[in-house]
């Protein structure tokens, strides 16, 4: 019997490992071996750096999924992993060399959500709980999307504003979800 294909997923900003638990079990269900990153959201090097010793850690193939600032974080840390195999962005960013979340909001109008975005004193990007359903969860149960507001884990504005490095995206198979209601 062959080794079972790893499923890494990688979550977005304000959110961590356990948003991806509807997905995790469906996964499991297809017969891949599922582990999702948690991201301190400090910077794109340190979430890089998290991911890439979670990777290392996996026996066998590795599909590679990021969902929106994971996206960021997937298309560099796949670079000289040696058992990705593919990558897949869910509602993700793309961004090739040089790019950064930051320059890709300023080439048109601004998201929907980004009006709901609050800096801290610290160096943090929150959501604001008053808009944080309409925001970023405008689909989910009430009582979920309250419960995903009081647990939002801020991005670091370094996070958002890094320039990413050469994109993975480049030189392995990757497929990308578009989410035209995100």
């Amino acid at each position: 019997m062959g080794q079972k294909t790893n499923a890494v997923l990688v979550h977005g900003a304000w959110a961590d490992g356990s948003s991806w638990s509807k997905v995790i079990t469906i996964l499991q269900d297809k017969g891949f071996n599922v582990t999702a990153a948690q991201l301190p959201l400090t910077s794109l090097d340190d979430d890089i750096a998290v991911t890439r010793n979670l990777l290392a850690t996996q026996k066998g193939p590795i599909v590679l999924v990021g969902h929106s600032y994971g996206g960021v974080v997937i298309s560099g840390a796949a670079n000289g992993a040696p058992n990705v195999i593919a990558l897949v962005y869910i509602a993700a960013f793309g961004l090739d060399e040089g790019e950064s979340i930051e320059s890709l909001g300023q080439q048109g109008p601004a998201p929907a959500g980004a009006a709901q975005v609050r800096p801290d004193d610290h160096g943090f990007l929150w959501i604001d709980r008053d808009g944080f359903r309409q925001a970023f969860a405008a689909d989910v149960d009430p009582a979920e999307a309250r419960i995903m507001a009081a647990t939002q884990k801020p991005l670091s504005i370094r996070s958002f504003t890094a320039k990413s490095g050469p994109p993975a995206w480049k030189h392995l198979p990757s497929w990308y979800l578009v989410s035209s209601n995100d």
